[in-house]
C-alpha cells in the first residue's frame, strides 16, 4: 500500500516500487499488438494490411474512452491519501457501471459506422474484409476490456502496480497461443488469418478481466474492500464526478493518439520510401514513449495520494523527481539513438533508401522525446491533483492549433518536405510542455497558500 515518506531518498524508492511494473505492463500491452501484426504477417501482405487498419482505426477510440476510466486513479488515490477509504468501493463500482455503458455505445456505433469507415478508404476486398472480421472479433472483448481498464487503475491506485504487471505478462502466452490456434488454424481450429488475430486478443481480454476479478475477491489489500460483497445502485452524481475527471483525460489521451494517424493521411502523396521510413521511425519513437507515459501514470498515483492528505509539499517534490527520471531516461534514449541510428533503422527494413531516410527522421525522434519527456510527467501530476481541463485544452492546441498546422505548411511550402511535419509536432509538444509546467508551478503555489492559509 502506498505510505507517507519523509525523504528525498524514502520518496525516489516507493516511486520507482510504483514505476518499474507499470513500465513492465506498458511494454506487454504493446508486445500484445506487436504479436497481432507480426503473426499476421506470417500469413500474407493481406492479412497485415488488414490488422493494421483495423487497429489504427481501433486503437485512438480504445486509448480515448479507456481514459475516461482512468479518472478513477486519481479518485481513489485522493480518498486513500484522505483516510476516506469506506468510500473506495463505492466509487469504483460506479466506474465498472460506466465501463459497461461506454463499451454498448462502443458496439453500438461501431457496427454501424466501421462498415462506412473501411467503405471510403479505398482498400482492396480482401484487405477490406480482414479489418471488418478483425474489429468484430475484437467486439467481443470490449466489454472485459473496458472492466479491466477500471480494476487496473483501482489496483495501481493503491499502490500495486506489481499485481497488474502480473496480469499483463500473464496475458502475453495466452495472446500468443490464441492467436497461433486462431491465425494460423492449428490443432483443429479454424484458420481465421489475421481476423483470427482480433478473436485472440478479445479472448485475451477476457482472460485478465477475470483474473482482475479474482484477484481482487480473493487477495489482500483487494479483498478487505469487498467490492463485490454488495451491487451498489447506479449513482448519476458519482458518476458525474467521474465523467468530470474522466472526459478531459480522455479526450486528451485522443487527441494525442489521433494526431499520428492525421500526419500519416497527411502524408499520403510523398513517395513510398518516405511513408516507410516516416513510420518506422514513428513506430520507434512510440516504442520510447512507454518511459514518459509509465512515469506519467505513477505520477497521478503518487501525487494524488499526497494532494489527497493534503500534503502538498510531498506531492511537489513526488513530481520533480518524475521529471528529473523521465529527463535522464530521454537523455539515454538520445545517447542510443545518436549511436547506433543505422542499427535502429535495421530492424525495419533493409532497403538502402528507407535505411537512409528512416536515419534522417530518427534525428527529429530525438527532439520529439525530449519534449515528451517534460510534458507526459507533469500531465501525470496534474491529474494527480485532479487538474484535468487545463491539460485537455493544451493537448488540443499543442497538437491540433499548433503541431498539425505548422507541419503541413512546413512540410508543403518548405525544402523541409515530409521533415516538416516532424518539426510541426515538435514544436508543438514544446509549446505544450512550457504551458504545462506553468500550469503546475501555479497549481503547486495554490495548494501551498492554501495550506498555509488554513495552518494561520
Amino acid at each position: 500500500m502506498m505510505r507517507e515518506t519523509n525523504s528525498i531518498r524514502a520518496k525516489l524508492a516507493q516511486f520507482l516500487t510504483i514505476l518499474i511494473p507499470i513500465l513492465i505492463t506498458q511494454a506487454g500491452l504493446s508486445l500484445i499488438t506487436f504479436l497481432d501484426t507480426v503473426m499476421s504477417g506470417k500469413v500474407s501482405a493481406e492479412d497485415l494490411a488488414g490488422v493494421a487498419i483495423g487497429s489504427s482505426i481501433w486503437t485512438p477510440v480504445y486509448t480515448g474512452l479507456a481514459g475516461i476510466l482512468m479518472a478513477v486513479t486519481p479518485i481513489v488515490a485522493q480518498l486513500m491519501g484522505g483516510g476516506r477509504r469506506e468510500d473506495v468501493p463505492r466509487a469504483v463500482f460506479q466506474a465498472i457501471y460506466l465501463s459497461f455503458l461506454l463499451s454498448i455505445v462502443v458496439i453500438v456505433i461501431g457496427s454501424m459506422c466501421v462498415p462506412f469507415i473501411l467503405g471510403r478508404l479505398g482498400l482492396e476486398p480482401s484487405v477490406e474484409t480482414i479489418a471488418r472480421h478483425f474489429l468484430s472479433f475484437l467486439a467481443i472483448g470490449i466489454i472485459p476490456l473496458f472492466g479491466y481498464s477500471v480494476m487496473r487503475s483501482f489496483i495501481d491506485a493503491l499502490g500495486k502496480t506489481r499485481v497488474t504487471m502480473f496480469i499483463t505478462l500473464t496475458a502475453l502466452p495466452i495472446n500468443f497461443v490464441l492467436n497461433y490456434l486462431f491465425i494460423f488454424g492449428n490443432f483443429g481450429f479454424p484458420k481465421l488469418g489475421g481476423a483470427g488475430a482480433g478473436l485472440a486478443s478479445a479472448l485475451t481480454y477476457w482472460a485478465i478481466f477475470i483474473m482482475s476479478i479474482c484477484i481482487v475477491i480473493k487477495a489482500e489489500p483487494f479483498a478487505s474492500f469487498r467490492l463485490f460483497q454488495t451491487l451498489p445502485r447506479f449513482n448519476v452524481s458519482r458518476m458525474g464526478q467521474i465523467l468530470k475527471i474522466g472526459i478531459p483525460i480522455g479526450f486528451a489521451i485522443f487527441f494525442e493518439t489521433s494526431i499520428f494517424a492525421a500526419v500519416t493521411l497527411l502524408m499520403g502523396h510523398f513517395d513510398t520510401v518516405t511513408i516507410a521510413s516516416h513510420q518506422a521511425a514513428m513506430n520507434f519513437a512510440s516504442i520510447l514513449y512507454i518511459l514518459p507515459l509509465s512515469i506519467s501514470m505513477a505520477l497521478t498515483i503518487v501525487v494524488g495520494f499526497e494532494a489527497g492528505a493534503m500534503r502538498y509539499k510531498d506531492a511537489k517534490s513526488y513530481s520533480y523527481i518524475g521529471i528529473a527520471t523521465a529527463v535522464l531516461f530521454s537523455l539515454c534514449t538520445a545517447a542510443l539513438i545518436l549511436l547506433f541510428r543505422p542499427e535502429i533503422a535495421g530492424l525495419y527494413t533493409t532497403e538502402s533508401a528507407v535505411l537512409q531516410m528512416t536515419q534522417h527522421f530518427l534525428m527529429y525522434a530525438i527532439f520529439f522525446q525530449l519534449s515528451d519527456a517534460i510534458a507526459a510527467p507533469i500531465q501525470g501530476a496534474l491529474r494527480g491533483y485532479k487538474d484535468v481541463n487545463y491539460t485537455l485544452i493544451a493537448a488540443f492546441v499543442s497538437y491540433w492549433v499548433i503541431g498539425l498546422p505548422a507541419g503541413y505548411l512546413i512540410g508543403t511550402y518548405t525544402s523541409f518536405g515530409a521533415f516538416g511535419y516532424w518539426v510541426g509536432l515538435i514544436t508543438g509538444l514544446a509549446a505544450g510542455a512550457i504551458v504545462l509546467f506553468v500550469r503546475l508551478r501555479l497549481i503547486e503555489r495554490r495548494m501551498h497558500s492554501d495550506t498555509t492559509g488554513k495552518g494561520s
